[in-house]
């Protein structure tokens, strides 16, 4: 296929040059001008605007640092309004905001040319290597008709929903990351500052129960089946285990901001009379807070799990 992409930073870079080697006739911008040659030198056109990257592709990739640089890439006085043909596909894989680009898809879905949103997770190694999740938001009919294509770039393609589902997906999964990694962080010290080995303490969590599990497959356990009995562990001894981590801290002067919502949200399940139910039903909490209902059948998680 022809195609053009825009953005050839530390992801991008990789990306486009697995889509070069798996055949594709690719034509490269960047708004570094060096990145671009170093690019071209691989064995692919270069362009000198997005316009240019743009004006002969079946399908243009962008990835850009956010929001304000994929809107000056598509709708400048060089940008790919101005050279997409109808029938063109754009995939974009910035974690970009959702309202702008259900604001850019209604712009170039009136001159005929398909928009998704595909925002991509793994990091510059998962790049390389192509062990990356893309999560795309669009037309469903695109994405069926593409996914052995994306998968020049991704392993893991899976369509989310309507445009503007691949985005919030990726702002879920790295607002998750990001306070996960403060409160590991923040119990983490805790233990350090109790005197205990760094390196000794971090292999003892690793075998711990959180340690032994992937992140996210611990919401399975309750949360998502919306299931809290019977009790894998009492929310009052979660909320006894909390109150000790709470009260050293406090001994030795260390806030531990995270610690106290959690402590908070397990004092209110406590006081609604839910003590003896599974710690995870505190966690409910946050789905009152929002107004919806997850409660997916059991036998559904199990088989994804399996999966």
């Amino acid at each position: 296929m022809k195609v053009g992409f825009v953005g050839l930073g530390s992801m991008g870079y990789a990306l486009a040059d697995n889509l070069r080697s798996a055949g594709h006739a690719l034509t490269a911008y960047d708004s570094n001008p060096e990145r671009v040659k170093s690019f071209a030198r691989r064995g692919s056109k270069q362009a000198a605007t997005p316009a240019g990257v743009a004006q002969d592709a079946e399908v243009v990739f962008t990835c850009l640092p956010g929001p304000v640089e994929v809107e000056e890439v598509a709708l400048s006085e060089t940008g790919l309004l101005r050279a997409m043909k109808p029938g063109a596909i754009w995939f974009d894989l910035t974690t970009n905001s959702p309202e702008t680009i259900r604001k850019l898809h209604q712009v170039f879905h009136a001159r005929g040319i398909a928009l998704l949103d595909a925002p991509i997770s793994g990091g510059p190694s998962g790049a390389k290597t192509r062990q990356l999740a893309l999560w795309v938001g669009g037309e469903q009919t695109i994405f069926a008709k593409h996914e052995g294509f994306l998968r020049s770039i991704a392993d893991c393609p899976l369509y989310m929903g309507p445009i503007g589902a691949g985005c919030v997906t990726k702002i879920v999964h790295n607002s998750a990351s990001f306070t996960a990694q403060s409160a590991l962080a923040e119990a983490f010290v805790l233990g350090v500052k109790e005197g205990l080995d760094p390196l000794r303490l971090f292999a003892a969590l690793r075998d711990g129960t959180t340690g032994r599990r992937r992140t996210f497959d611990r919401l399975a356990e309750q949360f998502l089946s919306g299931i809290y009995e019977p009790p894998a562990f009492a929310l009052t001894l979660a909320h006894k285990d909390i109150g000790l981590a709470l009260a050293l801290a406090r001994s030795r002067d260390y806030p531990m901001p995270q610690a106290e919502i959690a402590q908070q949200d397990m004092k209110r399940g406590i006081e609604r009379g839910w003590g003896l139910r599974d710690a995870r039903i505190s966690l409910s909490l946050h789905e009152e807070r929002a107004g919806v209902s997850i409660q997916i059948p059991k036998e559904q998680i199990d088989r994804l799990l399996a999966e």
